[in-house]
C-alpha cells in the first residue's frame, strides 16, 4: 500500500475513533453513572401511583410584591436519571396565589394552574433555579405572559418527549423572548436546545448563539455563561463565568 493511500485510510479511522472515545468520556460514561445512581432509588411504578402535591417548598405569595420563578424536578421513571421537567411561576404584585406555566405530553400542551405551583413531578421534589422579584419583576411579567400566549407549539400532537418540542422547550423559547431575564435553563432540561425556530444556527436575544443538529447534538455559546455541547439531549459544558462544569445526568457540578 502506498503511503498517500495509507495516510487516506487512517485518517478518517484515527478522527473516528477520537469521536468515540470523546463521546464515551464525555457524555455516555457520565450518564450511565448516574443512572446506576438513580437507578437505586425508590421512585413510583407509574404515574398513577406518583405524588403530584404541593412539596411545600414556597410560602405564601406576598401580596405586594411581584414575582417570576423557573423551576424543575426531575422526571418519572428512568427518564430521571437524564432529564428534568421545567415550569414557569408567575405572581402579579396584588395577587396572593401563584400562576405556574409548563407544558405536558398529553392533551394541549400549554396548561396554565394544573399542578400546584411548587407540586412534586412524579413524587420528585422541584427545585427553584431562577427567581427575581419587586419592581423587575413587575415590569416583566407582561412580557412573559405574552411569549407564553404566543408559543407556537401550542396545538394538539406538537409535543414531542425527544429530542423536541418539549416542556423545556416550552421553558426556553419563554426566556429567550425575555432576554432581559438573562437566565439559563438546568444542564438537565433535556429539549432546551432543541431548535424552536428550526434553524441550524440561531443567535440568542440575550447574547450567544446555537448551532443545532434538529436537538439531536450542538454547540451553544453565551458569554455570561460559557460553552455547552448537546449530543442526544445530553449536555456538557463548562460555565468560566462561576467555575461549573455541567455534566451529563448530573447537572452543574461545582
Amino acid at each position: 500500500m502506498s503511503p498517500q493511500v495509507f495516510l487516506l485510510n487512517s485518517v478518517p479511522m484515527r478522527t473516528l475513533k477520537f469521536f468515540t472515545i470523546f463521546l464515551l468520556a464525555v457524555f455516555i460514561m457520565p450518564a450511565l453513572t448516574h443512572l446506576a445512581v438513580w437507578s437505586v432509588q425508590d421512585r413510583p411504578n407509574s404515574w398513577r401511583d406518583a405524588n403530584w402535591s404541593s412539596a411545600g417548598i414556597l410560602p405564601k405569595p406576598p401580596r405586594e410584591t411581584a414575582q417570576i420563578m423557573l423551576m424543575a424536578a426531575r422526571t418519572g421513571g428512568m427518564k430521571g436519571a437524564f432529564a428534568t421537567h421545567s415550569w414557569l411561576v408567575l405572581k402579579r404584585p396584588g395577587e396572593t396565589t401563584y400562576n405556574r406555566y409548563d407544558v405536558v405530553g398529553w392533551g394541549t400542551p400549554v396548561r396554565h394552574n394544573a399542578y400546584a405551583a411548587d407540586a412534586r413531578w412524579y413524587s420528585n421534589v422541584p427545585q427553584i433555579y431562577q427567581m427575581i422579584e419587586g419592581a423587575k419583576a413587575e415590569s416583566l411579567i407582561t412580557k412573559v405572559e405574552a411569549a407564553i400566549k404566543n408559543y407556537r407549539y401550542n396545538q394538539r400532537g406538537d409535543y414531542v418527549l425527544w429530542p423536541g418540542p418539549n416542556s423545556n422547550t416550552f421553558v426556553a423559547t419563554i426566556l429567550n423572548e425575555v432576554p432581559e431575564l438573562n437566565w439559563q435553563m438546568p444542564a438537565t432540561a433535556v429539549g432546551r436546545d432543541f431548535p424552536a425556530d428550526r434553524r441550524w444556527f440561531s443567535k440568542f436575544k440575550y447574547g450567544g448563539w446555537r448551532l443545532s443538529l434538529a436537538g439531536y447534538a450542538g454547540i451553544t455559546y453565551r458569554p455570561d455563561y460559557g460553552v455547552d455541547l448537546q449530543f442526544l439531549g445530553l449536555v456538557a459544558g463548562f460555565d468560566w463565568f462561576n467555575y461549573q462544569l455541567k455534566v451529563p445526568g448530573f447537572g452543574v457540578v461545582g
